[in-house]
């Protein structure tokens, strides 16, 4: 358990920081809370009309305590709790489509069973709201952490962002229902099951008042939601003539979103004192090999290159290891991350996560967004799946693997 210890060691240190960055923000309080509840508290505040979901581990404490909320009065909403993934993400997509704020939350196999509707929501432009404590998928059976679930379903036109920590996820809600109900586009907030949404470690909640200004009721124009008064179609059938206009407009609005992004991460640290962005670096400055992660994997990452760039030298930047963290991973940050990559000579990219006969679908986006670009070495390794501990060994090893000769894909499990 050592990569969970050294996840939760980082994260407690990162949560502390931002209790004292806080320390002029009088209306937010920290508490000490499992990951799970931290959301549940956070879409409390953030007051949905409708919830529906379908309990799987490990997202079911998320559901669970929404319901008791539901239950002692404390949230004021309708909770439905489906049968299935499918009528979950079909519920909140006919809720949202009547122009209301919806949650729903899900994993590994619950998702690909949502995948269908999932497609639909985008399609539709539906600023619905989604938890996806990330696991992974079957066969063999396994319920513990990966992220194979959402890169199943990446490409179907929704908003996708990483925590790397349970403070990170609570801003994170908060940022998604923002930009959602301004572009009209679904996003997806990913934690990592168990390692986030069963740990324990101090959290800051926001206060109502906080919440209620950064984020006002929803209220959304006219023409946008289905009313008899002004009757609309959503979803209607379109021919070869249209469909692909269609298609592009999603694109094209999934693109612009970046700045809407940028410009609510800055909104959001000037209401709470938090920074976030697309994508951050952590490290040297212009070091020659920088690994890039998505998730909580990134704590475990940090403390390892602590401890390699502590043995060199501050002349030697040769040696010196820097880390590219992607938290938005759609619409995908290409020119913000090229501007971390194009100095360094060798790029080690951790997924957990393999796109099967390919090589890990991060990876493949990077090299992408760097080809012609940089003439770094950019090498794939899977790491993690099936909830494999990631230790602060295997980050070294990784790091004179990717320092060497060899180009192909690795396995690193041990």
């Amino acid at each position: 358990m050592q990569s969970q210890r050294s996840q939760i060691s980082h994260q407690s240190q990162r949560s502390q920081k931002f209790q004292t960055s806080q320390s002029s923000q009088q209306s937010q309080s920290s508490q000490f809370l499992e990951g799970s509840r931290a959301i549940a508290e956070t879409i409390k505040l953030i007051k949905p009309a409708v919830i529906s979901a379908y309990p799987i581990t490990p997202q079911t404490h998320i559901v669970e305590d929404l319901a008791k909320f539901k239950a002692d009065g404390e949230l004021s909403c309708e909770y439905i709790q489906a049968e299935s993934e499918f009528a979950a993400a079909s519920i909140v997509l006919g809720a949202s489509a009547t122009g209301v704020r919806v949650y729903t939350a899900t994993s590994s196999q619950g998702l690909l069973l949502m995948a269908e509707v999932i497609f639909n929501i985008a399609g539709m432009r539906l600023p619905v709201v989604l938890t996806c404590a990330n696991r992974a998928v079957s066969a063999p059976i396994n319920i513990w952490n990966d992220s194979q679930d959402v890169m199943t379903i990446r490409d179907a036109g929704w908003l996708l962002f990483f925590a790397e920590n349970n403070q990170e996820a609570v801003d994170l809600h908060l940022l998604a229902y923002k930009i959602a109900e301004q572009i009209n586009l679904p996003v997806m907030v990913n934690v990592d099951g168990f390692v986030l949404t069963h740990t324990w470690e101090p959290v800051e909640i926001p206060e109502k008042d906080q919440v209620n200004k950064f984020l006002p009721k929803y209220n959304p124009p006219s023409g946008t939601y289905l009313d008899p008064a002004n009757p609309k179609t959503f979803g209607a059938f379109a021919t070869p003539a249209y469909y692909m206009e269609i298609r592009q407009e999603l694109q094209d609005d999934l693109i612009a979103s970046k700045k809407i992004i940028k410009n609510e991460f800055q909104n959001f640290k000037k209401t709470f004192g938090r920074s976030h962005d697309l994508v951050e670096y952590y490290g040297p400055k212009n070091a020659k090999t920088v690994l890039v992660a998505m998730g909580s994997v990134v704590g475990t990452m940090k403390e390892a290159i602590e401890e390699i760039n502590f043995q060199f030298p501050i002349s030697n930047f040769q040696k010196k290891v820097g880390i590219l963290k992607i938290t938005c991973f759609r619409p995908f940050p290409n020119e913000e991350i090229l501007k971390f990559l194009k100095p360094a000579r060798y790029v080690a990219v951790l997924d957990k996560s393999i796109s099967l006969g390919a090589e890990g679908v991060l990876a493949s986006e990077i090299k992408a967004a760097c080809f012609g670009k940089t003439k770094a070495k950019i090498q794939s390794f899977i790491i993690g799946l099936g909830g494999r501990d990631v230790t602060k060994e295997m980050v070294g090893k990784i790091v004179k693997i990717v320092q060497g000769k060899d180009e192909k894909m690795r396995f690193v499990g041990k």
